[in-house]
């Protein structure tokens, strides 16, 4: 037995349906005290449904389109056709969901009937029942592949038409075989993927070309070989190791290599998207522990009666756990109905600044993940305020807890006292990680939010306590020389009972994560625009000689349409001798034909290209120095790294060179087709052809074929400016969704951390009675509110910004975007802090002001 009469542990537990039902009255009698909370919690899922569930919809259109670039999920590229073994074992992989179809890409002499003179063409064998996979061939005129394309026709580039003089439905020789041009490709899916330089394109089926009898054993043909995967049966992943091991001679490439732009444009704003569901979620819960921490300290008379006659700490906390829970469960319920809403509304909304065709679904999992979450984060940031119960005692019915010198106590013995609070803090911090790591598909992302929450809520508790310490001393020694409003307001944030700290870590914890989808949207669609720009080169210009550079050059600055300094890129043709020592003989290569490097184009250059980026090692500075700079894909597949040796063989020369950097490409500009770089003293005098890229306004792109046909007719243009076109677009689709997304979850971050500001009401109800019955008025008292509230906004904006900007550059450095400080928002939104915390104020306490203290003692009980 205690001295407090018979002993908790002696007493009978409260049955969990009895407290339900308790727990039950009481939400049903207060209905209007937790209508916040539903929202805060419904919010908070329905940010979560919505914008994660538009987000993989969107990215699952993305990805489509990302493929359509490939017109595949894989490729597999040969210098020889596949042997019957190997034929059967790639028809084997059906049964896991994989289709095939054959590409072949061979050179060959065609002319038009009635004109002799003939043209190198490059033609591409398809099979119209199977290509494209993903994304169209599209014809001019209007027409289906499949009907357009048979043994009797050919599709070409109207490159092709410049150069012959040719018209659609004039016949075209090939190889003996006269063929109807039935139509000019106006837009071919992975024309990106084709070889460059073999002359304009020039598209037939598999029966055309037998009757040709150009495509013979021996022939000197490409065989790439398109793979579709049914992915509810098998990864790409899998697939390409089953490839690798069926084709070890062939160089596999996967959808996602094809444009890195695009590539790498989907997986940040998947992450970022992925954060601003998170950010979303926890400015929901956020708003439900201030708003319950306000209900329950409302509750202290309420809750000391229940155990003035019996009931136990353990039993108030099962009732009001199991509220949690059902408003916990309801608001989850509510935010999923609301984010369906949401998700099927964004297309919608978006209208046409959307022009991608998104097919919305709402997997189970993403409403599964949404409703445990909600629940999960209520309960986990409710706990702190429920473990109160444990410390009300029965004297609160006639002492109240504000009197009872809680402040007088020493850092240590409140540490003591609440350390079941502090351990569940330390809980929610964790769940809270491990959730950002579900959400984000990553657990660096969920260990670093962690670190930053952690970081965050210590130094702002520590600020919290530095600034109530400073404004002791500081009131007592400016007293007398302070106007009285702002005198009470300072006073207010370290009155006994006062809930500065927790509206502090609100506000700052809010104001981080509002900060950080800001930061890191402008940062990752600034990085989209760079990667793909407007400018990005849509014409390729092959084969040009030396003594053509100068003049090409000069022709090139007379087009209209031009847009932007053309590139030029030097090519060499070379071989590999070795590697680290090693002949290439020796080398024990996986995935990488040694074939590849007998025949190795090599370029110059003494400054980082464009559309490149050193990811290992530094670029040179000095052109006679013997280093060589490799794309990361090669240097991957041939163990390469900074400070490795690889040797060079140019005609009878033979040159050594170190491994300076390695650097990765974007795909749309001119040096990607060169996959090592030397300094330029080693090679500028050695035989060259030039390859360039340029960006042409779209409706003078014939006008620049023509011109350039007619002064050089050696030079070969290569276009792919449908190719430009979809990934803009894409980059575009992203950038809008983003923002709108961004836009959506900040919004509906102000509303919850205005809300949690305008929860602290009730702890005023008794402090304006008491003014008000002292004489003073509604201004004085809102003066009053108001210097309280700049002061924690102020606080508040300060460490939120200063956080915000410190996770942004954490997270934006692991997705491999640069940072730049926004000191612009920065520096606006601590005050735009301030302003809301005063807004909120005023907003939250206008009917209490206004009202007569009889009034709103009646209404409290």
């Amino acid at each position: 037995m205690s001295g407090r009469g018979i002993s908790e542990d002696a007493k009978p537990a409260l049955p969990w349906m009895t407290a339900a039902r308790i727990a039950w009255r009481e939400l049903h009698a207060s209905k209007a005290k937790f209508v916040f909370v539903l929202l805060s919690v419904a919010v908070g899922v329905a940010a979560l449904t919505g914008v994660r569930g538009f987000s993989e919809s969107f990215r699952r259109t993305l990805l489509t389109q990302a493929r359509s670039i490939m017109a595949a999920d894989l490729s597999a590229r040969m210098n020889q056709q596949a042997t019957a073994q190997q034929m059967q074992q790639l028809q084997a992989l059906q049964t896991h969901g994989v289709t095939t179809t054959a590409v072949t890409e061979m050179v060959s002499m065609a002319s038009r009937e009635g004109d002799p003179v003939p043209l190198l063409v490059s033609l591409k064998v398809v099979d119209p029942a199977m290509y494209p996979f993903y994304g169209a061939v599209v014809l001019s005129p209007a027409g289906d592949l499949r009907s357009v394309l048979t043994d009797a026709t050919v599709v070409v580039d109207d490159n092709l038409l410049v150069r012959l003089q040719a018209k659609i439905g004039d016949r075209l020789k090939v190889g003996g075989k006269y063929f109807r041009i039935a139509a000019v490709i106006a837009r071919e899916p992975d024309r990106i993927n084709s070889g460059v330089g073999l002359g304009p394109r020039v598209m037939m089926t598999r029966g055309a070309v037998e009757e040709t009898g150009l495509l013979q054993a021996g022939s000197r043909a490409t065989e790439r070989y398109l793979f579709r995967i049914d992915t509810t049966k098998a990864s790409v992943a899998d697939v390409r190791t089953d490839l690798e091991k069926i084709l070890p001679e062939a160089q596999i490439t996967d959808f996602r290599e094809t444009s890195p732009a695009l590539t790498e444009g989907i997986d940040r704003s998947t992450g970022l998207l992925s954060l601003i569901c998170l950010v979303a979620m926890v400015l929901g819960v956020i708003g439900v522990a201030m708003a319950m921490h306000a209900h329950l300290q409302q509750r202290i008379e309420v809750l000391a009666i229940m155990k003035s006659i019996g009931a136990r700490s353990s039993d108030i906390l099962r009732i009001y756990l199991l509220q949690t829970l059902f408003l916990g469960v309801g608001g989850a319920l509510i935010g999923v109905a609301i984010g369906a809403g949401v998700e099927y509304a964004f297309p919608s909304l978006l209208g046409s600044l959307v022009p991608v065709h998104t097919e919305i679904h709402l997997p189970v999992k993403v409403i599964l993940a949404a409703v445990g979450t909600g629940v999960l984060t209520t309960l986990l940031f409710c706990l702190p305020p429920l473990l109160d119960v444990r410390r009300i005692r029965p004297v609160v019915v006639l002492r109240r807890v504000i009197e009872s010198g809680e402040g007088q106590r020493s850092f240590v013995a409140r540490v003591k006292e609440r350390k079941l609070q502090i351990g569940a803090i330390v809980v929610i911090v964790a769940a809270l990680g491990g959730i950002a790591a579900v959400l984000s598909d990553s657990m660096l992302v969920g260990k670093w939010f962690a670190v930053c929450l952690t970081a965050l809520l210590v130094v702002i508790l520590g600020l919290s306590a530095l600034t109530l310490r400073g404004l002791r001393l500081f009131l007592a020694r400016t007293r007398l020389y302070l106007h009285s409003a702002v005198r009470h307001g300072l006073a207010n944030l370290y009155r006994p009972g006062n809930q500065s700290s927790a509206v502090l870590a609100a506000l700052g914890t809010g104001v981080m994560l509002i900060l950080s989808v800001f930061f890191m949207q402008s940062s990752v669609l600034a990085a989209l625009r760079e990667g793909a720009g407007p400018k990005t080169p849509n014409l390729f210009l092959v084969d040009i000689g030396s003594e053509e550079l100068q003049g090409v050059e000069a022709l090139l600055k007379k087009q209209p349409g031009l847009q932007g300094p053309p590139e030029m890129i030097p090519i060499i043709s070379s071989r590999v001798v070795s590697i680290d020592g090693k002949s290439v003989e020796s080398l024990e290569l996986e995935h990488y034909p040694k074939r590849f490097l007998r025949s190795v184009p090599i370029s110059w250059a003494d400054a980082v290209p464009p559309g490149a980026k050193v990811v290992e090692g530094k670029w040179w500075q000095d052109a006679s120095v013997s280093e060589v700079a490799v794309v990361n894909r090669v240097a991957q597949r041939l163990h390469l790294h900074a400070g490795s040796q690889v040797t060079f063989a140019v005609g009878e020369k033979e040159i050594p060179v170190r491994v300076a950097a390695i650097y990765k490409v974007d795909g749309e500009h001119a040096f990607a087709r060169s996959e090592f770089v030397l300094a330029s003293g080693l090679l500028r005098d050695q035989p060259t052809v030039w390859y360039g890229a340029v960006h042409v306004q779209r409706g003078t792109i014939p006008d620049f074929e023509r011109a350039m046909f007619a002064a050089y007719p050696t030079v070969t243009v290569i276009n792919i400016a449908d190719i430009i076109d979809t990934v803009q677009g894409v980059i575009d689709q992203i950038t809008i969704v983003i923002r709108f997304l961004a836009g959506f979850s900040i919004l509906s971050g102000l509303v919850i951390l205005a809300s949690s500001v305008a929860s602290t009401r009730f702890r005023r109800i008794r402090e304006v009675v008491v003014l008000k019955t002292l004489g003073a008025t509604r201004n004085r008292i809102a003066a009053v509110f108001s210097v309280e509230f700049l002061v924690l906004g102020l606080l508040a904006g300060g460490v939120g910004a200063l956080f915000a900007n410190l996770l942004s550059r954490i997270l934006l450095h692991r997705m491999d975007v640069t940072f730049h400080t926004n000191w612009q928002g920065t520096l606006i939104a601590i005050p735009a802090t301030a302003l809301l915390a005063i807004l909120t104020g005023w907003i939250a306490s206008f009917r209490i002001l206004g009202q007569k203290p009889l009034e709103v003692l009646r209404e409290e009980n």
